[in-house]
């Protein structure tokens, strides 16, 4: 896949660690100009854009509080400014407090949904403004939009579900216009904020198929994928790359 996004210009929204960090060096190396959007961890953040330019790519950050309108529309229009274009959006920054409905206040249900759900409609519109034909979109929803094995985690799945219906939707809207949208439900992956070694691992280990979690380098691969060339005839569609967790 190495430079089949040559030329190309990606935001990947929450790209200072984690799945997005995974995504954004991903789509660096495999030759796009890559924006990356953070909200508090700046100095993750620029250790991303370090990495990708000691590996011979180029990207920028952006501090952008997805919850904030003004800051969702800001960042796309500086990755415009800095590059000129804008031809991939990967909407990746997401989150939720996780409690029993009961025990959950009004503004965590709030910003839960403005985080994961406000923000990448937000993202989308102000993201076609410059999106042209062969435009891509590509949203991390997550495996819980399909399946919630435990309690705690359902105003999180509703937040996910809504990304899974807005994707077919927005499929309809957006194919007149040459862009595809796609829905990536990643299961377990290792990360600082979901270890494979976590307390929570032997439950969710034990709805897999594949004995371990998923690795950042594989969803950005998958990412890339949807990003590139080969994939203009995928649209509309959820992808699940969950180790079996929904088999």
């Amino acid at each position: 896949m190495a430079d089949s996004l040559e030329g190309k210009v990606a935001l990947v929204t929450g790209g200072s660690r984690g799945i997005g960090a995974g995504i954004a060096k991903r789509l660096a190396a495999d030759g796009a100009s890559v924006a990356l959007t953070y909200a508090n961890s700046k100095d993750q953040a620029d250790q991303v854009v370090a990495d990708i330019a000691a590996a011979g790519g180029t990207a920028f950050a952006i501090q952008a509080d997805s919850a904030v309108e003004a800051d969702v529309v800001a960042s796309v229009t500086e990755t415009v400014q800095r590059y000129g274009q804008l031809d991939i959006l990967v909407n990746n920054a997401g989150g939720g407090t996780f409690a029993t409905l009961d025990e959950m206040a009004t503004a965590d249900i709030d910003r839960t949904l403005a985080v994961n759900v406000r923000a990448v409609i937000l993202a989308i519109r102000e993201s076609l403004k410059h999106l042209g034909p062969g435009g891509r979109i590509i949203n991390i929803g997550s495996i819980n939009a399909e399946r919630v094995p435990f309690a705690g985690i359902s105003v999180y799945a509703a937040s996910k579900g809504a990304i899974a219906g807005l994707t077919r939707g927005l499929a309809r809207e957006l194919a007149p216009k040459g862009i595809t949208i796609n829905n990536v439900q990643p299961g377990p992956v290792d990360t600082d904020n979901n270890p494979a070694d976590g307390p929570a691992a032997p439950l969710m280990l034990a709805a897999m198929a594949l004995d371990r979690f998923g690795d950042v380098s594989e969803i950005g691969a998958f990412v890339s994928f949807l990003a590139g060339p080969d994939s203009g005839y995928i649209t509309g569609a959820n992808l699940n790359i969950d180790g079996g967790f929904t088999a």
